[in-house]
């Protein structure tokens, strides 16, 4: 074997043992509401710095929790579906909370799939890291500076999001004209106990004036998440959503 094949066999090998160290809570096998307009599967890993009052995934927020599922078991699932599959999301939790993230995008890549990536941006520095190997990102802000701790449970928590939205932005401006272009969505969840309609309508221009061009706004869900919600009253009615700025926006979804 040529010594070059044989330098990338041993690179591929050293990125699936590290990348076995990952802690996978669970593996959705087809999703077409992960990364949108995509047949992926979806990796949910476990662990998290935050505690969304509203979180859908409670159960993943445990930071030192095992995973339940092998890589191994999932680089022979990728391995199964290639041909079949458009690409790969990884969940959580918080991804960027695991170092073995890097090494997992890098072998996950290795079989041609396109990598995308939720987060909420709680670690600037690792997202910046494996930013560089994702197709397409998934970054909620999900409050004004001001309100974040309350609903993240963080103080410090604002800053940090914040932060990791100026490095997708730049990101997407620096790979605009490139070969693998940067695709990206910024989502905000609404619940009447972290917004009123004035509120998320100040959200969305600053995100406008922040250079976010696709903002998808989700009302909360019951399903998933605990009951009663930790840290906040119970409020009732919806929060309207009709004075949004939208004409801001290229893209504007409602989910």
């Amino acid at each position: 074997m040529p010594r070059r094949s044989l330098s990338r066999v041993a690179d591929v090998t050293r990125r699936a043992c590290v990348a076995a160290d990952l802690r996978i809570a669970g593996l959705s096998k087809l999703s077409t509401v992960d990364w949108p307009d995509r047949l992926a599967a979806t990796l949910f890993l476990q662990g998290c710095p935050w505690d969304c009052f509203y979180c859908h995934n409670p159960a993943l927020i445990a930071p030192r929790a095992a995973g339940a599922l092998p890589w191994e078991d999932v680089d022979a699932f990728l391995a199964r579906r290639v041909g079949l599959l458009d690409a790969v999301v990884f969940s959580g939790g918080e991804p960027t909370m695991q170092a073995a993230l890097l090494p997992a995008l890098l072998a996950t890549r290795e079989y041609g799939f396109a990598v995308g990536l939720h987060s909420g941006g709680a670690y600037p520095a690792n997202l910046s890291r494996v930013l560089p190997h994702v197709d397409w990102i998934g970054l909620d802000i999900k409050a004004e500076a001001v309100d974040y701790a309350a609903v993240t449970g963080r103080p410090g928590s604002a800053e940090n999001a914040w932060r990791s939205l100026k490095l997708v932005l730049g990101a997407v401006a620096a790979r605009a004209s490139s070969e693998r272009p940067l695709r990206y969505e910024v989502r905000t969840t609404v619940h009447a106990s972290a917004f009123d309609e004035a509120g998320l309508a100040r959200l969305g221009h600053r995100l406008a004036d922040a250079g976010v061009t696709r903002w998808a706004v989700q009302r909360f869900r019951e399903t998933g998440a605990r009951s009663p919600l930790p840290r906040v009253a119970p409020r009732s009615g919806v929060v309207e959503l009709s004075g949004l700025p939208r004409e801001r926006f290229d893209s504007f979804t409602i989910r």
